[in-house]
């Protein structure tokens, strides 16, 4: 029997770092009753990450991007207005421009206490905050068949999400540099191919029999099957400091995912590339951002990311019709045009040292941006 049409349901998951709004560096040890506060307003919906100076957020389950964007605004308002009256701010970046990650330390809870004793200096280095949408896809093995080919794409997502030019106080050179960090752990990057929902199962078991894992909510790939849920999850982007940016970059991968599911339906399917040719695009990504565009490998060339949205632009049109979203795919054109949350960080450190800033004091104003943009849910 055919797999019914997936609800293509839609969930944003945030993180932030919490940092002290008179020394502008991370808060270390931010109080109980922040979370406690946060939990009692929106419960259910707000938890703690691996580390101590860490939230997250979680929308809920939503039909339609617009009541997703909804909920964010409502969840990023509520943790702003609670983390300012214990002097804090929570800043929506992939890493932070200046704090170090030795000065930090890790959430009691018994997952992050196995997690941590497991990877040790990998994990403890994990001061940095990503995006992760999930998108309802019921059937298993239709999860699977998308999976494997929503992975070409994830390049793209990157660069329009690049928001940690930043790490200890360095200019990086790169625009995420968070995947860096990130990639440092085990079970990280693309997914691997599968041919079917058993054959992935199979390879989960194999690890959770060892006793390597507990299950696969520990595969961290860049996009995966949810442990939790019925959705394919996308995890390669930084967190978007802007909320619409987040939006925009949300509703692509549920319309890329549709536009898919099109394809299936008459008898086609993207091409799939090797996974050393994505990870090209990958680490331009992670490099450049949208500066020097990614490679199309039906051309075998380097293609400007502007010219890159239009074309992703009319191949998912008719899904983001369909999913009620052509105002926020409408929107990446606004990134390309005014940058990334890693462009405007960058600008505003250079235009500070320009002024005669010292390196720190130029660091502080990118964070006062960070709090500005992460606030501001209009």
């Amino acid at each position: 029997m055919a797999a019914p049409e997936p609800s293509f349901t839609i969930g944003i998951e945030e993180e932030y770092l919490l940092v002290d709004l008179q020394t502008r560096d991370v808060a270390s040890n931010p109080p109980e009753a922040l979370f406690k506060a946060c939990q009692k307003r929106i419960k259910g919906v707000v938890s703690r990450e691996f580390l101590k100076a860490q939230i997250e957020v979680n929308t809920e389950i939503s039909t339609n991007v617009a009541d997703a964007r909804n909920n964010l605004a409502e969840l990023r308002t509520a943790v702003v207005e609670i983390a300012g009256e214990y002097g804090l701010a929570p800043i929506a970046a992939g890493t932070h421009p200046f704090s170090n990650w030795q000065e930090q330390a890790h959430t009691n809870r018994q997952r992050y206490n196995v997690i941590a004793k497991d990877l040790q200096t990998v994990v403890r280095r994990l001061m940095t905050c990503g995006m992760h949408v999930h998108v309802g896809i019921d059937d298993d093995e239709l999860r699977i068949d998308l999976l494997n080919q929503v992975s070409y794409f994830l390049p793209h997502l990157l660069a329009f999400s690049t928001s940690s030019p930043f790490w200890r106080g360095e200019n990086t050179g790169l625009k995420s540099y968070r995947l860096s960090v990130f990639n440092e752990l085990p079970r990280t990057g693309l997914p691997d191919v599968f041919e079917s929902w058993p054959e992935y199962q199979r390879h989960v078991d194999a690890l959770v029999n060892a006793g390597l894992i507990e299950d696969a909510s520990k595969l961290w790939w860049d996009v995966r099957p949810s442990q939790r849920y019925p959705t394919l999850e996308m995890r390669i982007t930084d967190v978007c400091t802007r909320i619409d940016d987040a939006v925009s970059i949300a509703a692509l991968f549920m319309c890329i995912l549709r536009m898919l599911y099109r394809l299936k339906k008459s008898n086609q399917r993207w091409r799939q590339y090797a996974s050393m040719l994505v990870e090209e695009n990958r680490w331009r990504a992670q490099r450049y951002g949208l500066d020097e565009g990614l490679v199309d490998f039906g051309r075998g060339e380097i293609v400007p990311c502007s010219t890159l949205l239009g074309e992703l632009i009319d191949l998912v049109g008719e899904d983001a019709d369909a999913l009620g979203c052509v105002n926020e795919i409408g929107h990446l054109k606004t990134i390309i045009k005014k940058g990334t949350s890693s462009h405007r960080q960058l600008e505003t450190y250079a235009k500070a040292l320009n002024k005669g800033a010292s390196q720190h004091d130029a660091l502080v104003k990118v964070v006062d941006l960070l709090i500005k943009e992460t606030r501001n849910t209009g």
